[in-house]
C-alpha cells in the first residue's frame, strides 16, 4: 500500500472526509463579505476574557466545540487533536482546548498551520493510525501585533503593504467513513503536497504576501509534477493569506515556471475583507484567514456543487520576533491539499 505521489505528495488509497466543521471569528471578520457564513461572530474582540491571548484561546475552545457539537461528536469520539497558533509556544492553543483532554499533537506553520494540520490528520486517517481526527488553528489581530510588531497602544502606522492578521479560529473533523454516524461529509481530500522552507532574503515584515509567495510558487509546482496535474484540472486554486501584493507576486512566478492559474486562483485573505469598506490595505493573514474561510464559504461551495475540485493551499512566514531583530530573513512555507466534493 504506497500512498506516496511523486517526490513531495501523498494520494490516498481511499478519501478522508471532512465529517464537519466551524469557524468563529472577531467582529471585523464579521463585517466582511463572508460574514453571514460563520458559525458565530464575537460580540467584542475579547470575547469576554481579559486579555487578547486569552480571547485567541477562547476561540479555539469555542471551534472546537462547535465542530464536535455539528459533528454529532463527544471528545471521546476523537482519536488525536492536531492543533497550533501564532502565538510563542503555541499558548491559545495548550491554553484553548485542554479542557477537551484530547491526545494532542501540536502544529507550527506559522499562517499554513491549517494546511499543515489538514494534512497530518490526514495521513493519520488514511494510514490507519486513527479513526477519527479534529485539527485546529486559530490567530488574532490583537495577540499577533502583539508577538510579531507592536503593542496596539503604540499606534504605529501600516504600510500598504501590510496584511490584516484575522481574528478567527476554524476546526475540522476528519473520518475515513463517507457515512459516519449517518452524516455526510462536507468534502473530501484526496491527495496533498508537503511544501519545503523557501527563502528568497526578503526582510520585510510588513510585506508577507512577498515573503510568502515564492514557496506558495514552489509547492504549486511540485503538485502539479508530482500529480501530472495542469491549473485547469481544478475549479479554483486557492492560497491562504498573500493579499494583493502575494497574489501578484505568485501569479508572476508560476507563469515563469510555465503554468497560468490567472482563472483558477484565489486568495482567502482578499476574500475575507472588503478592500474598499474596510481598512486592511493588501488584505487578511493569519493562522484563522485560510482556516475560517475554509470552513464557512471554500467548503460550502464544494457542498452545494459550485465548484468540484478545488487546490487547496495556505502559507506561512516563518519568522519570529528574536530572528526578525536579529536582522534574518522572513522564509517561506506552503502545504497544498485537493479537497473535492462528495
Amino acid at each position: 500500500m504506497n500512498q506516496k505521489m511523486g517526490k513531495a505528495s501523498v494520494k490516498p488509497d481511499n478519501p478522508v472526509y471532512i465529517l464537519n466543521s466551524a469557524s468563529v471569528v472577531g467582529t471585523k471578520e464579521g463585517d466582511g463579505p463572508l460574514g453571514l457564513l460563520f458559525d458565530k461572530v464575537g460580540e467584542d474582540d475579547m470575547f469576554g476574557c481579559k486579555t487578547w491571548e486569552e480571547a485567541e484561546s477562547s476561540l479555539q475552545k469555542q471551534a472546537v466545540g462547535l465542530a464536535l457539537d455539528k459533528a454529532g461528536l463527544v471528545p471521546e469520539d476523537i482519536s488525536f487533536i492536531f492543533a497550533g497558533d501564532l502565538l510563542g509556544q503555541s499558548i491559545a492553543t495548550s491554553f484553548g482546548i485542554s479542557s477537551f483532554q484530547i491526545p494532542l499533537l501540536g502544529m507550527y506553520g506559522a499562517c499554513s498551520t491549517c494546511g499543515e494540520s489538514l494534512l497530518l490528520g490526514t495521513m493519520a486517517v488514511a494510514g490507519g493510525f486513527a479513526d477519527r481526527v479534529l485539527t485546529v488553528t486559530s490567530s488574532h489581530f490583537a495577540s499577533a501585533e502583539k508577538e510579531f510588531r507592536f503593542p496596539l497602544e503604540y499606534g504605529n502606522q501600516r504600510p500598504l503593504s501590510a496584511t490584516w492578521t484575522v481574528t478567527g479560529s476554524g476546526a475540522f473533523v476528519l473520518t475515513g467513513d463517507a457515512c459516519d454516524g449517518g452524516m455526510k461529509p462536507r468534502a473530501r481530500i484526496t491527495g496533498a503536497t508537503v511544501g519545503k522552507i523557501v527563502d528568497y532574503g526578503l526582510k520585510d515584515s510588513m510585506n508577507m504576501g512577498a515573503c510568502m509567495a515564492p514557496a506558495a510558487a514552489s509547492t504549486l509546482e511540485q503538485h502539479f509534477v508530482d500529480f501530472a496535474g495542469q491549473p485547469g484540472d481544478y475549479d479554483k486554486i486557492i492560497t491562504g493569506d498573500l493579499g494583493k501584493v502575494g497574489r501578484r507576486v505568485l501569479t508572476d512566478l508560476i507563469r515563469d515556471r510555465g503554468y497560468d492559474i490567472s482563472e483558477q486562483y484565489m486568495d482567502c485573505g482578499i476574500e475575507i475583507y472588503d478592500g474598499d469598506t474596510q481598512d486592511t490595505h493588501a488584505g487578511g493573514s493569519g493562522c484563522g484567514c485560510s482556516a475560517v474561510t475554509l470552513s464557512a464559504y471554500i467548503l460550502k461551495q464544494l457542498q452545494e456543487g459550485s465548484w468540484k475540485k478545488v487546490l487547496f493551499m495556505p502559507t506561512g512566514a516563518l519568522l519570529s520576533k528574536t530572528s526578525f531583530n536579529e536582522g534574518m530573513s522572513v522564509p517561506g512555507i506552503a502545504h497544498a491539499l485537493v479537497i473535492e466534493s462528495v
